[in-house]
């Protein structure tokens, strides 16, 4: 851009305005453009045939529709990157007594996925108990993958075949209590060709986007551990206390049946002895 010349469109299209001598001091305010660059503009003297009516209104409204499709395109990314966290943040579920959750997954051969979980317990007491079962089912129904009795699992697989791949979260079989799973699904995401990043700006959001998600997961997990690890503290201080009350308890009440046992012994001597010497 030269020196004192407006750089961009929408400028060039407010000067085109002025040098046509379309507008007014009171439209000035309707304008996408600043006053400044108007009264900059009005300075250099420019004619007023050079552009016809027509042509500068189009070229006004079309300034005028990029700026609102930038502004609607950083916005719509913003909230896109929100719900798109909290999509993530709805990995933890409430297992219930007796019940099974299973989600699933569309794949093509030769993806690869992973699947991460931790149980945990949000109610004290409770943490005596975080197994439950987990399995992995192919686009046929097959199990490909069963681990009973687990409380947390790292599994990896390569797809075979196309299809919908069933994982599950069974509490069947095991304790009345509810358990929470925290847990975490990473491979790959299909995005529909019209949906890719054309601009920069895009792209960096959506790889921000993802950088978050992977932090939010990290954090869930940590979550999950610090409550299970919590649950078990409290849990063996409360077993240590009352382990500690009934030592206690076993000793006074040792330390009574001594006393009474012991008096009882001497009370017994004495009588034998003054029975001996009436006896003499």
């Amino acid at each position: 851009a030269v020196r004192g010349e407006p750089s961009t469109s929408t400028e060039v299209v407010c000067l085109e305005l002025v040098r046509a001598s379309r507008i007014s001091n009171s439209d000035r305010e309707r304008t996408p453009c600043a006053s400044e660059i108007i009264e900059q503009a009005e300075h250099h003297h420019f004619p007023s045939n050079l552009l016809s009516t027509s042509t500068l209104e189009l070229r006004l409204l079309h300034a005028s529709e990029v700026i609102h499709k930038m502004r609607f395109s950083t916005t719509t990314l913003l909230i896109s990157a929100l719900g798109w966290i909290t999509a993530v943040a709805g990995h933890n579920i409430q297992l219930k007594a007796h019940s099974r959750e299973c989600f699933h997954e569309t794949l093509h051969k030769e993806d690869k996925m992973t699947v991460t979980f931790q149980v945990g317990d949000r109610e004290f007491g409770g943490s005596g108990n975080l197994e439950i079962d987990f399995w992995v089912e192919d686009p046929l129904k097959n199990r490909q993958y069963f681990r009973q009795a687990v409380s947390s699992e790292d599994y990896s697989f390569t797809a075979h075949t196309d299809g919908k791949y069933v994982y599950c979260f069974s509490n069947e079989g095991w304790t009345s209590n509810s358990k929470e799973v925290s847990f975490n699904v990473h491979g790959i995401v299909y995005v529909p060709e019209h949906e890719l990043a054309q601009d920069p700006l895009e792209a960096e959001v959506r790889k921000l986007s993802e950088a978050l998600a992977q932090v939010k997961d990290e954090q869930s997990y940590i979550v999950v551990r610090e409550r299970v690890h919590r649950n078990t503290a409290e849990s063996t201080n409360a077993r240590v206390k009352w382990w500690s009350i009934f030592q206690l308890a076993v000793l006074i009440g040792e330390g009574i049946f001594q006393v009474w046992w012991l008096k009882r012994f001497f009370e017994v001597g004495v009588t034998i002895s003054k029975q001996v010497k009436r006896v003499v």
